[in-house]
């Protein structure tokens, strides 16, 4: 799982452009959507929609879903692990 965390983080960044993060400045626990964590908003949530379809074949259609998955790096390994075993 700690790979599949490092590959969120590196997605992330990617995907988001936030080119002045590293991997190793992204708390497993950090809340993505917060200012004392990452401090993404709604666009950047359509943007992990997008991410989890293009890197791990999953369509979020439940809002209330990405709610929960999206909270950190660690919710967001644990539903994509959740999901690939279903």
């Amino acid at each position: 799982m700690d790979s599949l965390k490092e590959d969120l983080k590196k997605q992330i960044i990617e995907q988001l452009n936030l080119e002045d993060l590293t991997v190793a400045d992204i708390a497993d626990d950090a809340l993505l959507f917060n200012d004392q964590g990452l401090g993404l908003d709604s666009i950047d949530a359509l943007e992990l929609i997008v991410l989890l379809e293009k890197y791990h074949g999953i369509q979020l259609t439940n809002p209330e879903e990405g709610k929960e998955a999206f909270k950190s790096i660690d919710t967001m390994a644990a539903y994509i692990n959740k999901r690939k075993a279903a």
